[in-house]
């Protein structure tokens, strides 16, 4: 615990905005390279494998992020200072997600040289508050072949099974200008109002079984330059939280057919998460008592391709706050949580192989 705590420490005193995560990128590798452990490098990302990596085993990728946001307004206390008051420490990242990556880190390195009946490779990726393209994205084709992720985030180490994806759209409703006194003209946010009328009504009928529907907000509108002038173009920003019972894709054709508006930009990449159904990861969790649920918010699970899950110590609600922290006691409980559930996977794997064989 006490190495977790200084090298969490460490990382809160060294800001790391999106983009700018070089210098904590330097510290984990200095982590990983004190205890034996061997990392690589790719932009500002660092990621490691166990030493006794065995190519016919399954490996499992441990990952949580680097960069943080930038500090809100309202805080009270210094950031980028850690200090421990009534057993929290405060902090700009202790929370989101710190304490998950100094979690996953601790119990990385003490499995690193062991002989599991899988492989595990460590990854603290970069850019993960912004989606960035330099992040877990541009690592992935580094990696050995995955077979199921644990990405670290506060959960309150409950199982997040599932989690939404996102579509940005936005789109331009065309009209003609006019002048108002006469009446002439196309009003372009008329025709807006139309669709967002249409978005209004939740068109998405198919439900997850997890996620439930899909979500449509139109969050951001513009039109106008003037009183007396009919607007020819108003500009308008849908937020879709998309869930694993459509295919972006197919949310894109819909759009496309029943819009008068047209799209302008689109973002397909950010995509919906669910665990299959019966894996490995859920039957351990349920066997060894770790509550499951279907998350709202995004993470790096939506850039990965293969079956993950999200868990780690924290509160999602205090991400992103002033003031904000980690209980010292839910950063050891993040280290013995982890520590427990990869010992219930193992036990299992080998059960499954000693039964088959």
């Amino acid at each position: 615990m006490n190495d977790a705590l200084e090298l969490l420490c460490q990382l809160i005193a060294t800001p790391a905005p999106s983009r700018h995560e070089s210098q904590r990128a330097d510290i984990l590798a200095e982590f990983l390279r004190r205890r034996g452990i061997p990392s690589q490098r790719i932009g500002n990302n660092v990621w490691a494998r166990t030493l006794h990596f065995d190519e016919s085993a399954p490996t499992f990728l441990l990952n949580s992020h680097l960069d943080t946001v930038k500090p809100c307004d309202g805080w009270t206390r210094d950031p980028y200072t850690p200090t421990i008051d009534d057993g929290k420490l405060y902090g700009l990242g202790s929370n989101d997600a710190g304490a998950s990556l100094v979690a996953l880190a601790v119990v990385f390195s003490e499995l690193a040289f062991e002989r599991l009946p899988f492989n595990l490779v460590f990854a603290a990726s970069a850019e993960e508050e912004i989606s960035g393209e330099g992040g877990i994205a541009s690592l992935l084709p580094h990696l050995p072949r995955i077979e199921a992720a644990i990405v670290g985030e506060p959960t309150a180490m409950r199982m997040a099974i599932a989690e939404r994806g996102l579509m940005v759209v936005r789109c331009v409703a065309d009209g003609v200008a006019g002048h108002a006194a006469h009446g002439t003209g196309v009003n372009a946010i008329d025709v807006a109002l139309d669709d967002i009328a249409w978005l209004h009504t939740q068109p998405f009928e198919r439900t997850s079984d997890v996620l439930g529907r899909v979500r449509t907000t139109v969050t951001v509108i513009a039109a106008g330059t003037q009183h007396n002038v009919v607007p020819d173009r108003c500009s308008f920003t849908v937020d879709i939280r998309t869930t694993d019972a459509y295919t972006h894709e197919e949310i894109l054709g819909t759009l496309q057919r029943q819009l008068r508006s047209r799209i302008e930009s689109v973002s397909l990449r950010l995509r919906p998460s669910r665990l299959p159904r019966g894996h490995l990861f859920e039957r351990v969790a349920e066997r060894i008592g770790i509550e499951r649920y279907a998350s709202p918010t995004l993470s790096d699970q939506a850039l990965l391709p293969m079956p993950s899950i999200k868990m780690g110590p924290g509160e999602s609600q205090r991400s992103h706050t002033a003031d904000e922290f980690i209980a010292l006691d839910e950063l050891a409980g993040g280290i013995e949580g982890y520590r427990r559930f990869l010992a219930a996977v193992a036990d299992e794997i080998t059960h499954h192989q000693l039964h088959q064989s």
